[in-house]
């Protein structure tokens, strides 16, 4: 290679953080829409109904009737929200081409769902174990860890998003 030759390399860290952004939306909704965010012997509660078992019947209440829980559900929806609105603006710069102005924006969208997760996620067992009165072991389920797999994910993309590897691709490199 000659000193007047450029060489370019490529580096994916925006498609990765693409796809963390995406993995992170996914595992969100499955959290959103999981039955199993606490289990006990004969409980189980997700974030839009509890259930007991009774002889042999399950019986199912809304728990949206506890502002705490409908603080973490709101706090969960509107980071999901801004997830998708990040992803959606994350896709569409990178396919324009215009990528290279939007990267804080994106990252700036992510973050926030992540300060959104984490504290509904922090919220959640601190409130239940508060008003609940359960006399059984019970346990935070899969679908209060892929909650907690998503904000990770997003934290993931947003730091992705926040590299300056645009200082690298220019021609003077």
């Amino acid at each position: 290679m000659s000193v007047n030759e450029v060489s370019y390399v490529f580096r994916p860290f925006k498609l990765i953080a693409l796809l963390c952004v995406f993995l992170a939306l996914c595992l969100d909704i499955v959290a959103l829409l999981s039955n199993a965010w606490v289990t006990a012997d004969h409980f189980s509660q997700s974030l839009w109904k509890s259930c007991t078992e009774s002889a042999t019947t399950w019986t199912c209440t809304s728990t949206l009737t506890s502002d705490w829980q409908i603080a973490t559900l709101v706090l969960l929806l509107a980071g999901a929200a801004v997830t998708l609105v990040a992803f959606l603006f994350a896709l569409i710069s990178l396919c324009m081409g215009t990528h290279r102005k939007h990267y804080r924006t994106v990252a700036v969208f992510l973050l926030t769902a992540v300060v959104l997760q984490a504290c509904a996620l922090v919220l959640y067992p601190i409130k239940f174990i508060d008003s609940t009165a359960l006399q059984t072991y019970h346990e935070f389920n899969w679908g209060y860890g892929l909650g907690w797999g998503a904000t990770i994910f997003m934290l993931g993309s947003g730091v992705l998003f926040c590299l300056r590897t645009d200082m690298y691709e220019d021609a003077m490199y």
